[in-house]
């Protein structure tokens, strides 16, 4: 299975009440994953993402373009947060989703894996280790699911909502 990087977006009504009941914050992930699970298509616009396995990587990525929000760990802890899988979960407000949003517009694929080769993240020891010296496409994964957190931030931006993260 190993540790994938996933994302809802809350309302700003709900991240206050999130920041200040952890329990029910992990209880509300829970609700929607059920209810996302449930539907009978994919939704157009889903409040849960997960960028697998790739998420060391986006920040690897990130980091070099000295992208100006941390969209893979998030900013601030959640208050009383216990582990929800690989540590506890962190968010970042909406104003932060919507400067995310605005860089993420600004920063293409193209200029995002500039100069970049699987060696570089199989020198950096990115995880998953032992993949990226294949010649498998793995790099295109990983623009790939760029591709997919920025639609997502860019929902996130449209309806002012915030954003918790973790790795699960």
């Amino acid at each position: 299975m190993g540790m994938t990087g996933e994302y809802v977006r809350l309302s700003a009504a709900d991240l206050d009440r999130a920041l200040g009941d952890a329990d029910w914050a992990q209880q509300r992930v829970g609700e929607l994953a059920e209810a996302e699970g449930e539907a009978e298509s994919p939704l157009p616009e889903p409040r849960l993402h997960s960028t697998d396995k790739t998420w060391q990587a986006l920040d690897f990525l990130l980091r070099r373009r000295a992208f100006p929000v941390d969209i893979v760990f998030g900013e601030e802890d959640i208050p009383g947060a216990s582990d929800w899988g690989h540590g506890p979960p962190r968010y970042l407000t909406p104003d932060r989703v919507g400067a995310a949003a605005r860089a993420l517009a600004d920063l293409t694929v193209e200029a995002l894996a500039e100069g970049v080769a699987g060696s570089d993240l199989a020198a950096a020891e990115i995880y998953p280790q032992g993949i990226w010296d294949r010649d498998g496409g793995e790099l295109e994964w990983v623009l790939s699911e760029y591709q997919d957190l920025t639609r997502f931030f860019r929902i996130a931006a449209r309806y002012r909502q915030g954003v918790v993260m973790w790795i699960g």
